[in-house]
């Protein structure tokens, strides 16, 4: 006995096993490149935090030389031996330019390659 309301024409859509494994590594790829973009993505920011922080520390160690010893430091390389600081050589390039010992100096930080 068949029930009144179902459809006796009725067809059901059924995917093959071909076409499902076809969809299903679609569906894994576009996963996987959305993973990939997600991470891109986060190694750029990343990066750019890096370069405002590189950015603040060299200010801040700046500053610091002018009110401890009275006068900015003479190069970059003092910076790194009597206030610790420290960055990527290989990500980041730092001009430093001493104007005279009471002028803050020109400082430019340049990232050398975009991770």
């Amino acid at each position: 006995m068949s029930n009144k309301f179902e459809d006796k024409h009725k067809q059901t859509f059924r995917i093959s096993d071909r076409a499902y494994r076809v969809i299903s590594i679609a569906i894994f790829i576009a996963i996987a490149v959305l993973f990939f973009f997600a991470v891109d993505a986060t190694g750029r920011n990343s990066i750019s935090k890096e370069l405002t922080t590189l950015e603040n520390a060299l200010s801040r160690d700046i500053v610091q030389c002018y009110a401890i010893e009275g006068r900015y430091p003479p190069s970059l390389e003092y910076l790194e031996q009597h206030y610790g600081l420290t960055y990527d050589k290989t990500t980041f390039f730092v001009e430093y330019m001493p104007i005279a010992s009471n002028l803050y100096p020109d400082v430019t930080v340049i990232m050398i390659r975009d991770n």
